[in-house]
Protein backbone atom coordinates (compact mmCIF):
# COMPACT_ATOMS: atom_id res chain seq x y z
CA UNK A 1 0.00 0.00 0.00
CA UNK A 2 1.29 3.29 -0.60
CA UNK A 3 -0.89 5.70 0.74
CA UNK A 4 -1.32 9.13 -0.96
CA UNK A 5 -2.00 10.78 2.00
CA UNK A 6 1.27 10.12 3.29
CA UNK A 7 3.44 10.99 0.50
CA UNK A 8 1.62 14.49 -0.49
CA UNK A 9 0.16 16.09 2.95
CA UNK A 10 3.46 17.02 4.31
CA UNK A 11 3.93 19.43 1.80
CA UNK A 12 2.56 22.54 2.50
CA UNK A 13 1.33 23.42 -0.78
CA UNK A 14 -1.04 20.23 -1.02
CA UNK A 15 -2.29 21.02 2.58
CA UNK A 16 -3.05 24.44 1.27
CA UNK A 17 -5.35 23.37 -1.27
CA UNK A 18 -7.20 20.90 0.42
CA UNK A 19 -8.00 23.02 2.93
CA UNK A 20 -8.81 26.20 0.11
CA UNK A 21 -11.45 23.36 -1.03
CA UNK A 22 -12.94 23.01 2.60
CA UNK A 23 -13.55 25.89 3.36
CA UNK A 24 -16.01 25.92 0.59
CA UNK A 25 -18.24 23.24 2.21
CA UNK A 26 -20.25 23.22 5.64
CA UNK A 27 -19.29 21.10 7.98
CA UNK A 28 -18.90 20.78 12.13
CA UNK A 29 -17.66 17.06 11.89
CA UNK A 30 -15.20 15.48 9.48
CA UNK A 31 -14.29 11.09 8.96
CA UNK A 32 -11.03 10.53 7.38
CA UNK A 33 -11.31 6.64 6.29
CA UNK A 34 -7.64 7.01 4.80
CA UNK A 35 -5.53 9.49 7.04
CA UNK A 36 -2.13 9.13 6.41
CA UNK A 37 -0.45 11.43 7.89
CA UNK A 38 -2.20 13.52 10.35
CA UNK A 39 -1.71 16.85 9.17
CA UNK A 40 -5.28 17.66 7.56
CA UNK A 41 -7.01 16.34 10.48
CA UNK A 42 -4.92 18.58 13.48
CA UNK A 43 -5.67 21.50 11.36
CA UNK A 44 -9.28 20.66 11.25
CA UNK A 45 -9.67 20.68 14.65
CA UNK A 46 -8.40 24.53 15.01
CA UNK A 47 -11.64 24.69 12.66
CA UNK A 48 -13.29 23.54 15.99
CA UNK A 49 -14.17 20.57 13.95
CA UNK A 50 -14.63 16.94 15.66
CA UNK A 51 -12.69 15.11 14.03
CA UNK A 52 -12.41 11.27 13.37
CA UNK A 53 -9.85 9.28 11.63
CA UNK A 54 -8.74 5.79 10.47
CA UNK A 55 -5.68 3.76 8.98
CA UNK A 56 -5.08 0.03 8.79
CA UNK A 57 -1.12 1.71 9.01
CA UNK A 58 -0.34 1.19 12.72
CA UNK A 59 1.92 3.91 12.26
CA UNK A 60 -0.41 6.30 11.00
CA UNK A 61 -3.25 5.34 13.16
CA UNK A 62 -0.70 6.23 16.01
CA UNK A 63 0.49 9.92 14.73
CA UNK A 64 -3.70 10.22 14.96
CA UNK A 65 -3.57 9.44 18.38
CA UNK A 66 -0.89 11.58 19.28
CA UNK A 67 -2.31 14.29 17.68
CA UNK A 68 -5.69 14.15 16.80
CA UNK A 69 -7.80 11.99 19.31
CA UNK A 70 -5.20 13.90 21.77
CA UNK A 71 -6.10 17.39 22.87
CA UNK A 72 -4.36 18.12 25.88
CA UNK A 73 -1.74 15.41 26.97
CA UNK A 74 2.15 16.16 26.18
CA UNK A 75 5.19 14.77 26.83
CA UNK A 76 7.00 16.24 29.97
CA UNK A 77 10.65 15.85 30.78
CA UNK A 78 10.25 12.93 33.20
CA UNK A 79 9.07 10.93 30.35
CA UNK A 80 11.69 11.98 28.00
CA UNK A 81 13.87 10.56 30.55
CA UNK A 82 11.83 7.28 30.80
CA UNK A 83 12.00 6.89 26.83
CA UNK A 84 15.51 7.32 26.34
CA UNK A 85 16.77 5.47 29.59
CA UNK A 86 19.89 3.51 28.66
CA UNK A 87 18.55 3.80 24.80
CA UNK A 88 21.93 2.92 23.28
CA UNK A 89 22.83 -0.01 25.93
CA UNK A 90 22.65 -3.22 23.83
CA UNK A 91 20.73 -6.28 25.85
CA UNK A 92 20.76 -9.92 25.31
CA UNK A 93 19.10 -10.08 22.19
CA UNK A 94 17.18 -7.47 19.96
CA UNK A 95 13.32 -7.52 20.21
CA UNK A 96 12.68 -6.30 16.69
CA UNK A 97 15.75 -7.90 14.82
CA UNK A 98 14.48 -6.55 11.78
CA UNK A 99 15.73 -2.93 12.26
CA UNK A 100 19.07 -4.36 11.55
CA UNK A 101 17.57 -4.23 8.16
CA UNK A 102 17.74 -0.76 8.04
CA UNK A 103 19.88 1.04 10.62
CA UNK A 104 23.30 0.15 11.52
CA UNK A 105 24.02 -1.88 14.65
CA UNK A 106 24.17 1.16 17.15
CA UNK A 107 21.19 3.15 15.45
CA UNK A 108 19.36 -0.05 15.81
CA UNK A 109 19.52 -0.87 19.17
CA UNK A 110 18.72 2.84 19.71
CA UNK A 111 14.75 2.24 17.88
CA UNK A 112 14.74 -0.86 19.55
CA UNK A 113 14.88 0.28 23.18
CA UNK A 114 13.39 3.50 22.37
CA UNK A 115 10.37 1.20 21.52
CA UNK A 116 10.18 -0.89 24.48
CA UNK A 117 10.35 2.39 26.56
CA UNK A 118 7.46 3.86 25.14
CA UNK A 119 5.89 1.14 26.25
CA UNK A 120 6.49 2.55 30.24
CA UNK A 121 4.74 5.96 29.21
CA UNK A 122 1.56 6.45 31.63
CA UNK A 123 -1.16 6.87 28.72
CA UNK A 124 -1.84 5.73 25.68
CA UNK A 125 -1.28 9.11 24.34
CA UNK A 126 1.52 10.04 25.78
CA UNK A 127 2.95 6.33 23.77
CA UNK A 128 1.73 7.65 20.85
CA UNK A 129 3.39 10.88 20.86
CA UNK A 130 6.79 9.06 22.03
CA UNK A 131 6.36 6.73 19.25
CA UNK A 132 5.61 9.94 16.63
CA UNK A 133 8.81 11.50 17.48
CA UNK A 134 10.62 8.28 16.94
CA UNK A 135 8.94 7.93 13.61
CA UNK A 136 10.49 11.45 12.44
CA UNK A 137 13.91 10.43 14.04
CA UNK A 138 14.12 7.54 12.01
CA UNK A 139 12.77 9.93 9.12
CA UNK A 140 16.07 11.97 9.91
CA UNK A 141 18.32 8.80 9.27
CA UNK A 142 16.78 8.01 6.03
CA UNK A 143 16.90 11.51 5.06
CA UNK A 144 20.59 10.49 4.35
CA UNK A 145 22.29 8.40 1.86
CA UNK A 146 25.38 7.28 0.87
CA UNK A 147 26.57 10.81 -1.02
CA UNK A 148 25.17 12.85 2.29
CA UNK A 149 25.93 10.63 4.88
CA UNK A 150 28.99 12.82 5.81
CA UNK A 151 26.40 16.03 6.32
CA UNK A 152 24.40 13.94 9.36
CA UNK A 153 25.92 15.85 12.65
CA UNK A 154 27.24 14.47 15.06
CA UNK A 155 24.66 14.19 17.31
CA UNK A 156 23.21 11.25 19.01
CA UNK A 157 19.99 9.89 18.14
CA UNK A 158 18.83 10.83 21.78
CA UNK A 159 19.45 14.53 20.96
CA UNK A 160 17.52 14.57 18.23
CA UNK A 161 14.64 13.06 19.41
CA UNK A 162 14.89 16.08 22.04
CA UNK A 163 15.13 18.03 19.13
CA UNK A 164 12.28 17.14 17.14
CA UNK A 165 10.19 16.94 20.90
CA UNK A 166 11.26 20.98 21.59
CA UNK A 167 9.22 21.69 17.78
CA UNK A 168 6.75 19.33 17.29
CA UNK A 169 3.09 20.57 16.74
CA UNK A 170 1.71 21.12 20.34
CA UNK A 171 -2.11 19.45 20.68
CA UNK A 172 -5.00 21.25 19.92
CA UNK A 173 -8.17 21.48 22.17
CA UNK A 174 -10.83 21.56 20.34
CA UNK A 175 -13.21 20.52 22.73
CA UNK A 176 -14.81 17.94 20.32
CA UNK A 177 -14.11 14.10 21.31
CA UNK A 178 -12.22 13.17 18.57
CA UNK A 179 -11.19 9.39 18.05
CA UNK A 180 -8.72 7.74 15.76
CA UNK A 181 -9.20 4.16 14.48
CA UNK A 182 -7.31 1.32 13.08
CA UNK A 183 -9.53 -0.77 10.80
CA UNK A 184 -10.43 -0.72 6.92
CA UNK A 185 -11.80 1.91 5.27
CA UNK A 186 -15.05 0.24 4.44
CA UNK A 187 -15.32 -0.91 8.30
CA UNK A 188 -14.15 2.62 9.68
CA UNK A 189 -17.42 4.15 7.13
CA UNK A 190 -19.94 1.37 8.28
CA UNK A 191 -19.84 2.28 11.80
CA UNK A 192 -19.37 6.22 11.63
CA UNK A 193 -22.82 8.04 12.05
CA UNK A 194 -23.95 11.66 12.73
CA UNK A 195 -20.98 13.04 11.03
CA UNK A 196 -21.53 15.87 7.97
CA UNK A 197 -18.47 15.35 5.82
CA UNK A 198 -16.43 12.73 4.08
CA UNK A 199 -13.13 13.98 3.28
CA UNK A 200 -11.58 10.31 1.44
CA UNK A 201 -8.19 10.42 -0.02
CA UNK A 202 -7.85 7.88 -2.76
CA UNK A 203 -4.40 5.59 -2.55
CA UNK A 204 -2.15 5.52 -5.12
CA UNK A 205 -2.84 2.37 -7.27
CA UNK A 206 -0.31 -0.16 -6.33
CA UNK A 207 -0.16 -3.10 -8.98
CA UNK A 208 1.74 -6.22 -7.82
CA UNK A 209 4.72 -5.88 -9.90
CA UNK A 210 5.15 -2.69 -7.51
CA UNK A 211 7.67 -2.51 -4.53
CA UNK A 212 5.65 -3.69 -1.42
CA UNK A 213 5.99 -0.04 -0.15
CA UNK A 214 8.29 2.91 0.32
CA UNK A 215 11.09 2.81 2.29
CA UNK A 216 9.98 5.17 4.64
CA UNK A 217 6.79 3.62 5.80
CA UNK A 218 7.90 0.21 5.82
CA UNK A 219 10.07 0.57 7.90
CA UNK A 220 7.46 2.88 10.15
CA UNK A 221 5.32 0.09 10.22
CA UNK A 222 7.59 -2.89 11.09
CA UNK A 223 9.21 -0.45 13.89
CA UNK A 224 5.63 0.15 15.46
CA UNK A 225 4.46 -3.61 15.07
CA UNK A 226 7.88 -4.68 16.07
CA UNK A 227 8.46 -7.00 13.75
CA UNK A 228 8.70 -7.87 9.86
CA UNK A 229 6.28 -10.96 10.33
CA UNK A 230 2.54 -9.51 9.40
CA UNK A 231 3.10 -8.55 5.62
CA UNK A 232 1.63 -11.72 4.29
CA UNK A 233 -1.43 -12.10 7.07
CA UNK A 234 -1.91 -8.14 6.20
CA UNK A 235 -1.51 -8.67 2.53
CA UNK A 236 -4.34 -11.35 2.74
CA UNK A 237 -6.63 -9.17 5.20
CA UNK A 238 -6.47 -6.10 2.88
CA UNK A 239 -6.89 -8.26 -0.20
CA UNK A 240 -10.53 -6.97 -2.25
CA UNK A 241 -9.92 -3.50 -0.55
CA UNK A 242 -9.18 -0.38 -1.59
CA UNK A 243 -5.77 -0.01 0.17
CA UNK A 244 -4.84 -3.42 -1.76
CA UNK A 245 -2.70 -4.27 -4.47
CA UNK A 246 -5.03 -3.74 -7.62
CA UNK A 247 -3.85 -5.11 -11.43
CA UNK A 248 -6.39 -3.24 -13.82
CA UNK A 249 -8.07 0.43 -13.53
CA UNK A 250 -11.55 -1.51 -13.98
CA UNK A 251 -10.72 -3.21 -10.67
CA UNK A 252 -9.35 -0.15 -8.80
CA UNK A 253 -12.61 1.79 -9.70
CA UNK A 254 -15.18 -0.95 -8.55
CA UNK A 255 -12.69 -0.74 -5.04
CA UNK A 256 -13.83 2.67 -5.04
CA UNK A 257 -17.54 2.30 -5.67
CA UNK A 258 -17.74 -0.37 -3.38
CA UNK A 259 -16.55 2.04 -0.45
CA UNK A 260 -18.70 5.10 -1.55
CA UNK A 261 -21.44 2.85 -1.76
CA UNK A 262 -21.12 2.56 2.30
CA UNK A 263 -20.20 5.21 2.79
CA UNK A 264 -23.80 6.33 1.45
CA UNK A 265 -25.48 7.69 4.88
CA UNK A 266 -22.94 10.70 5.06
CA UNK A 267 -24.32 13.55 3.84
CA UNK A 268 -20.97 15.78 2.02
CA UNK A 269 -18.51 13.77 0.23
CA UNK A 270 -15.22 15.36 -0.69
CA UNK A 271 -12.87 12.92 -2.63
CA UNK A 272 -9.05 13.50 -2.94
CA UNK A 273 -6.69 11.48 -5.64
CA UNK A 274 -3.85 11.87 -8.01
CA UNK A 275 -3.80 12.20 -12.02
CA UNK A 276 -0.96 9.80 -12.67
CA UNK A 277 -1.89 7.83 -15.80
CA UNK A 278 -3.45 4.97 -14.03
CA UNK A 279 -6.92 6.42 -14.03
CA UNK A 280 -7.78 9.63 -15.48
CA UNK A 281 -9.30 12.49 -13.75
CA UNK A 282 -12.71 11.71 -15.93
CA UNK A 283 -12.71 8.52 -14.94
CA UNK A 284 -12.70 9.09 -11.66
CA UNK A 285 -15.63 11.50 -11.92
CA UNK A 286 -17.55 9.03 -14.00
CA UNK A 287 -17.44 6.55 -10.89
CA UNK A 288 -18.23 9.11 -8.09
CA UNK A 289 -21.08 10.37 -10.43
CA UNK A 290 -22.38 7.08 -11.01
CA UNK A 291 -22.65 7.16 -6.85
CA UNK A 292 -23.91 10.93 -6.13
CA UNK A 293 -24.60 13.83 -8.11
CA UNK A 294 -21.10 15.84 -8.33
CA UNK A 295 -20.91 19.92 -7.31
CA UNK A 296 -17.73 20.62 -8.17
CA UNK A 297 -14.43 19.12 -9.04
CA UNK A 298 -11.42 21.40 -8.37
CA UNK A 299 -7.56 20.78 -9.11
CA UNK A 300 -4.19 21.46 -8.89
CA UNK A 301 -1.10 21.29 -11.11
CA UNK A 302 1.85 19.66 -8.77
CA UNK A 303 4.00 18.95 -12.22
CA UNK A 304 7.06 20.40 -11.03
CA UNK A 305 7.34 19.50 -7.76
CA UNK A 306 5.77 15.73 -7.61
CA UNK A 307 5.12 15.22 -11.45
CA UNK A 308 1.47 14.79 -10.72
CA UNK A 309 -2.18 16.66 -10.68
CA UNK A 310 -4.35 16.68 -7.42
CA UNK A 311 -8.30 16.42 -7.84
CA UNK A 312 -10.65 17.19 -5.24
CA UNK A 313 -14.34 15.94 -6.10
CA UNK A 314 -17.48 16.83 -4.05
CA UNK A 315 -20.35 15.44 -3.45
CA UNK A 316 -23.83 16.24 -1.68
CA UNK A 317 -26.46 14.10 -0.72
Amino acid sequence: MQTQSALSTGNLGWLGFELSVLRRLKFRSVALPLSGEPTLGHYLKRWEARVATNDPAQWAWTKSQALIENNAETLTEDDLNIVLDDAYVPRSYFRNPTLLTWFNETDAWWFDNVRANADRLSSPHKRALALAVGMSVGDYVFSFNLDTRDLRQPLSLSNVFRRIWHTMMPPVNNLRRNSASNKSARAFLAETQETDLLFLRLPRPTRSSDSRNTRVLTWREEWIRQSKGFWNELAKDRNGKLDSYVETKEQYLSMIADLLHTAAHLPTWAIEAVSDGFVSTDELVECVSDARKIEAIYTKDFSELLGIQAVIITAGS
